[in-house]
């Protein structure tokens, strides 16, 4: 298994470029599909990708701010004093990256924008108190949690689903969450990811002899100098004693608490919006202070670059993928050789390869759906299996696709080749986990 790790590492250490590289080779792959596959001219094309250039614009803002106020969350006194006290307990390597892999993978299953976030923190805290920690690999670990939130609580697609007048409904209804993530296959299939991935991360670490890269301690050097900086400002005014007043982040806290409360006493439901709305005065009232909160919001927004840039090419790609029927031919081959027990298989395998051109599973969905939800109607497949897989299909290829990795890497401060190595392997157990779980739900079933 060392051999193997080392040679995909090696492998993405000469040949991966950086995400944004990889989002403009993708852009460019999809341009020549749409004129080779499609018969689509360049002047289409290229119409099509600039007017969708910035569809994903409203999303964008959504994940940065999901992502930055995440980490004003994640870092919070509070909870950093919890993630302190799980970290003290850990004293070897081994343990070090199963902590990480079930702290990443239970908090994307409870919320993905917080598991991205804490995941990668608690890696980085780990690395540094732990010695002899391999710092790429449980970084990569903490990432590889990311995949349970295609079985949890913020899973996009059967949210969506499961939601009165979603944009399919006229086509499929609503599915209760209790047909999808809540069913016995999905919730066995969630039990059997946290508990073997975190065991085959820690098997990837480096025996003894073998090549270890540990954390510098200097990472978070700029972030202390910026505290030190803070503590020299003039204290004493009426403008210091307002930035640190407890009263006022408390007030505005619980305003923005009343208001949850109420929207859901008025039969209100959970989206992005409200999700981000609870992160941010959850995080004031944590902080303490307006003038804290600004300071270690200005810390998360150091995470959130990569996204703000590359997100408008893959709306582009996406744009270009519904424009010219590619994505219906895509799926058309697989579902042309599948019945109705094995299409949610084909269906798992089609998203996994639509998700390298669109990575968002709400806008996934919303371009692979509708022909997934014909397709199945029409040879007799269970609509919620396969509304599954394609949602397992994209969490699935979330592991090795570099749109969702930019935060770690941010918080880490290492390059994707340097951790993408390891989330092959780890891609190809989950893999093989997905893979099973459609089948048997497919064929037991039918």
């Amino acid at each position: 298994m060392n051999k193997l790790a080392s040679f995909f590492t090696e492998l993405m250490r000469k040949y991966l470029p950086d995400p944004f590289v990889f989002a403009i080779a993708l852009t460019l792959l999809t341009v020549l599909l749409a004129m080779g596959v499609e018969g689509k001219g360049i002047g289409d094309i290229t119409r099509a990708w600039g007017n969708g250039f910035w569809s994903l614009l409203a999303f964008t803002t959504q994940m940065a701010v999901i992502l930055a106020m995440g980490y004003v969350l994640a870092t919070a006194p509070l909870t950093d004093r919890l993630l302190n006290r799980i970290v003290s307990h850990v004293h070897k390597p081994h343990t070090a990256i199963i902590v990480a892999t079930l702290v990443g993978g239970i908090g994307s299953y409870l919320n993905w924008g917080f598991g991205l976030v804490i995941g990668g923190i608690v890696a980085k805290k780990l690395a540094l108190k732990v010695k002899g920690v391999h710092y790429p690999l449980i970084i990569a670990a903490a990432y590889s949690g990311f995949t349970m939130y295609g079985l949890g609580l913020s899973a996009s697609i059967p949210v969506l689903v499961a939601t009165p007048n979603h944009p399919t409904a006229k086509q499929m209804g609503t599915i209760p969450l209790s047909e999808t993530i809540f069913s016995v296959p999905m919730l066995i299939t969630s039990l059997v990811i946290i508990v073997t991935l975190p065991l085959l991360n820690a098997w990837l670490h480096p025996k003894k002899g073998e090549k270890i890269v540990e954390v510098d301690p200097a990472i978070d050097r700029d972030t202390a100098t910026a505290s030190a900086a803070e503590d020299l400002l003039e204290k004493g005014t009426l403008a210091s004693k307002l930035n640190n007043s407890r009263i006022l982040s408390l007030l505005i806290g619980a305003l923005g608490i009343a208001y949850v409360t109420f929207h859901f006493m008025d039969g209100g439901s959970l989206d992005l919006n409200l999700i981000n709305f609870i992160i941010l005065f959850l995080g004031i009232i944590l902080l303490g202070t307006p003038a804290a909160y600004v300071a270690k919001l200005t810390e998360g927004i150091k995470t959130i670059s990569g996204i703000i840039l590359q997100y408008p090419f893959y709306a582009g790609i996406m744009a270009i993928m519904a424009a010219s029927g590619l994505v219906t031919t895509i799926s058309q081959v697989f579902v042309d050789v599948a019945t109705p027990e094995s299409l949610p298989f084909w269906g798992l395998i089609s998203s996994f390869v639509i998700n390298f051109f669109a990575p968002s599973a709400g806008g996934h969905w919303v371009i692979q759906g509708p022909f997934m939800i014909d397709a199945a109607k029409e040879i007799g497949s269970a609509l919620n299996q396969t509304t599954m897989a394609v949602m397992l299909g994209n969490a699935w290829n979330d592991l090795v696709q570099p749109f969702w990795i930019l935060p770690a890497l941010a918080l880490s401060k290492l390059k994707l080749r340097d951790v993408m190595g390891y989330t092959v392997i780890m891609m190809l157990w989950v893999g093989v986990i997905h893979i099973t779980a459609v089948l048997l739900w497919g064929y037991l079933t039918h």
